[in-house]
């Protein structure tokens, strides 16, 4: 049997390998957590994204019938704004500077990059769970974040706080944002902002919608919703729902001002 008939290419002539998709994701793995621990290079993250941010906002005007927050603020701060998961990315940008706001976080590894954007938008944060039950849980930090989230009210500072639950049902408001606002006595303000050019992002369990430069944006306020610091659980549910419908009707508005043919 003539063995040149089946022997290998030399090596000069053997084409290239290309990287498997496995070994680009065990690369990235090592990188990854280095990464994430690195506080400068998170800081740098987070600069960045707070700049886009801010691009995205400055070359979004606002449509006609867009609500203006500063009568709103005026009026209710105090208050407690109220914003959907996914649904709040440009949440920070909407905030007149003059005024003081202080965001509810996770303590999830995950929220750490949001916080440190939010805080170079301008905004105090404070991290704790914010869902139905964890927000009376001292284990995660619940508790600790209810009583800090009540001093910053009594303070006469706002509070912003996504109101459905992380990995939950979306757009489906939990207990805890009903919570803050019966032991505070302050109203829940519904907002939402939108902007005519976006990309969903269909797999993530809230649709994320990441805001684009270059289109039109429309801010969608709800009137307030008081909280009685004698409400029964009956009442707390019926709140529950309440801020619910009233958070998807200023979504639902402030899409359809910016989908509205000019």
């Amino acid at each position: 049997m003539d063995q040149n008939a089946v022997s290998p290419l030399p090596d000069a002539q053997a084409p290239a390998q290309k990287p498997r998709p496995g070994m680009l994701k065990a690369a990235w793995k090592k990188v990854r957590q280095p990464l994430a621990r690195s506080v400068a290079v998170k800081n740098a993250l987070a600069s960045v994204i707070a700049g886009a941010v801010r691009f995205i906002y400055w070359t979004n005007p606002a449509v006609a019938g867009s609500d203006d927050p500063n009568p709103v603020i005026a009026a209710q701060t105090p208050a407690i704004g109220a914003l959907w998961h996914g649904q709040h990315l440009l949440g920070p940008a909407i905030n007149p500077r003059h005024h003081k706001v202080v965001a509810l976080f996770s303590r999830s590894a995950d929220a750490e990059l949001n916080a440190l954007v939010a805080e170079k938008l301008g905004f105090s944060t404070i991290r704790g769970s914010g869902g139905r039950d964890r927000l009376n849980s001292v284990e995660k930090g619940g508790a600790r974040a209810l009583i800090a989230l009540k001093k910053t009210l009594d303070g006469g500072n706002n509070v912003a706080m996504i109101a459905d639950i992380p990995h939950g049902t979306p757009r489906e408001a939990g207990l805890g944002i009903v919570t803050l606002a019966k032991v505070s006595g302050r109203p829940i303000v519904p907002l939402a902002i939108a902007t005519s050019r976006r990309k969903v992002l269909e797999k993530s369990w809230d649709k994320t919608t990441i805001n684009l430069p270059f289109g039109r944006h429309a801010l969608a306020l709800g009137e307030p919703i008081l909280v009685p610091s004698d409400a029964s659980p009956e009442l707390m549910e019926q709140k529950r729902i309440e801020v619910t419908a009233a958070l998807n009707r200023v979504t639902d508005r402030a899409y359809g001002l910016v989908d509205a043919p000019k």
